[in-house]
């Protein structure tokens, strides 16, 4: 029988926990929001990675990256929500001629808006969606965001890869349409 590795001692774990997970809550939620796209399923799934982190502490090891162990929680999590609500999104490319095809890509703009940006990205495929947010947003290594979404770091910057060719083309297609109406009022990114 597996016996659970010596608990740290109880009100020093709780002061332990407090400091290293609690300061995270906020970006957990931005990023359960991005995933979720519903209030109250991100508030749920933000709780249960609490929930979770505190059952798992003992195995948290202190000076590692607790922000990256979080979010593997929290994508597992989203991942098992998601199965459980058949929403798994799967592309079927069988004789891989996505990789094969090499397409004109227009320029990005230099100016564009949050809700540019925003609304191109929620047009991409989910899995290219969640790499672009853990990797360019949230800043985790690619083996970080591989651990988090369990899959090999190759798959992470292949994802990457097509994912911001596809967030490129989506921006430089969207913008031409947008001057078309008149431009957006929001606010404007200089783009790098």
């Amino acid at each position: 029988m597996l016996s659970r590795p010596p608990a740290r001692e109880e009100p020093d774990a709780w002061v332990a926990f407090e400091s290293e997970v609690l300061p995270h809550a906020p970006r957990l939620f931005r990023l359960a929001m991005w995933f979720e796209r519903n209030r109250a399923d991100a508030e749920d799934v933000v709780q249960d990675t609490m929930m979770q982190a505190l059952k798992s502490f003992h195995r948290f090891q202190p000076g590692t990256n607790c922000r990256a162990w979080l979010i593997t929680i929290l994508q597992r999590l989203v991942s098992n929500r998601r199965r459980a609500r058949n929403r798994s999104l799967m592309v079927s490319d069988v004789d891989d001629r996505i990789s094969q095809t090499v397409a004109f890509v227009p320029p990005v703009p230099d100016v564009l808006t949050d809700e540019l940006v925003l609304r191109s990205l929620r047009q991409l495929p989910l899995m290219y969606q969640e790499v672009i947010v853990l990797c360019d947003v949230e800043e985790l290594t690619y083996k970080e965001a591989a651990e988090a979404l369990a899959i090999p770091i190759g798959t992470v910057m292949s994802r990457l890869h097509r994912g911001r060719g596809q967030l490129r083309t989506e921006l430089a297609s969207a913008d031409v349409t947008s001057h078309s109406r008149g431009g957006s009022s929001g606010e404007r990114i200089e783009a790098s």
